[in-house]
């Protein structure tokens, strides 16, 4: 590996490295109890193989997911893209991060959860992101550059000093004993909050160019997105495997997970803190809370400004600034309802979204080596689409599916879609001749 491997490394490392991806591990290591490995194991699969692995087949495609999905159907790629930038963008991604900061930053400070404090603190939050979104600069991306490696060295110092005063401290027996009935795809599912593997869909060109730029040719381009991709999974896999284990391993009672839930903290956030509490004392607490504030404003702006300029460039009739309004108040209004509610409501569109962004991932992976007719892998994403709605919404044929057990029940019918397209297109060949 050449020294540009780990800058790209690196680079992608901190585009997927998101504050508000922090608060997930550690609620899944209290969780999952005895289960620890298997779960955790899941949630890396899908929060950190997948978006990887997603920049790894745009590589292979000019001009990235957008192209991709235009040359199978225009408007397939309209609906998934305008789907996934308003997931990443205004609905769900944008209101994470407002909440997150508020439950790590301002929350733990005061003597319960009120609407009031997080009105105060998501206006100012707000505030800031639409007034740097309007005019957006590299002053951002120099900040976030920056703030980067300083939440990564915060969360290193965290983990070393919690695995100092954690190990072989004996866990309240409620939470060592908790059982997940499926870990491995608990964990699998839980890795979706990360939203990482629809955002590679997203910015994969942006990416994608960034690496073409230190590369000599296409195949440099395929090799160094291969090799950066593995540098960032492993140190991504790393991280998240240890703030999992800081929240398998504090020694919590039931009482204070109980009055944690109560107070309305996700469980997560009330994790981080107290182990940086317990660590480093109060100021190490300020600190942390701090530095992810800062860290999930950056991420604010730039999803803001990608969102805003995407919509900008599909329907050009309204103009950047107008959409970044919009997008902002609307993160604004959705921010309001708290951590936990943005989260919860966030999750039957993430099971839609993510087998569909599998499927996508899996036609054009294969593609690369068997050439698949456009009209399967169009009907594959079809097919995917309806059963994932239909079960997400919980018509009753979809309890009896095949995997349904595993939310794996859309794979056969990726499978399906893309037989029946190969069907249709050997006799439209057929008739043609």
């Amino acid at each position: 590996m050449n020294k540009n491997v780990f800058i790209v490394g690196f680079m992608l490392f901190a585009i997927f490295f998101g504050a508000g991806n922090l608060i997930f591990p550690p609620s899944l290591g209290l969780n999952s109890g005895a289960d620890f490995w298997s779960a955790i194991l899941g949630f890396v699969l899908t929060g950190v193989g997948l978006p990887l692995l997603a920049l790894i087949v745009a590589s292979h495609y000019e001009g990235g997911y957008k192209k991709a999905l235009e040359n199978i159907s225009p408007i397939i790629s309209l609906l998934l893209l305008g789907a996934i930038y308003l997931t990443i963008g205004p609905f769900f991604a944008i209101p994470r991060t407002a909440a997150t900061s508020y439950d790590m930053a301002v929350l733990p400070f005061l003597d319960g959860n009120s609407w009031q404090s997080l009105l105060i603190f998501t206006a100012v939050y707000f505030g800031i992101t639409l007034w740097v979104s309007l005019n957006p600069t590299k002053m951002v991306d120099r900040i976030g550059s920056i703030l980067t490696p300083v939440l990564l060295l915060a969360i290193i110092a965290l983990v070393v000093k919690a695995i100092m005063i954690f190990s072989g401290v004996e866990v309240d027996s409620v939470v060592k004993t908790h059982n997940m009935n499926a870990p491995f795809f608990d964990g699998f599912i839980e890795g979706y909050q990360t939203m990482d593997a629809i955002a590679a869909f997203a910015f994969s060109v942006l990416v994608v160019n960034a690496i073409k730029a230190k590369s000599q040719n296409t195949g440099s381009l395929i090799k160094q997105t291969v090799l950066a991709s593995l540098v960032s999974a492993v140190a991504l896999g790393v991280i998240y495997i240890l703030i999992g284990w800081i929240g398998n391993n504090i020694p919590l009672t039931a009482a204070q997970i109980a009055e944690a839930k109560a107070s309305g903290q996700n469980l997560g956030a009330f994790i981080l803190n107290e182990t940086a509490t317990r660590a480093f004392g109060e100021l190490g607490r300020t600190v942390l809370g701090v530095i992810v504030t800062l860290a999930c404003l950056t991420t604010s702006i730039g999803l803001v400004v990608s969102t805003s300029a995407y919509f900008n460039n599909v329907f050009p009739k309204i103009s950047y600034k107008v959409y970044a309004v919009i997008f902002t108040l609307i993160g604004f209004g959705l921010a309001n309802q708290g951590l936990n509610e943005v989260i919860k409501t966030s999750i039957p569109v993430l099971l839609v979204l993510y087998p569909i962004a599998m499927t996508v991932l899996l036609v054009l992976l294969v593609n690369i080596f068997i050439s698949i007719p456009r009209v399967a892998q169009g009907l594959a994403i079809i097919v995917v689409t309806v059963v994932s709605i239909c079960s997400v919404i919980g018509l009753e044929f979809t309890a009896q599916l095949p995997l349904k057990q595993y939310s794996m029940e859309w794979l056969p019918f990726a499978v399906l879609g893309v037989i029946i397209g190969l069907v249709l297109h050997f006799f439209t060949k057929e008739k043609q001749h």
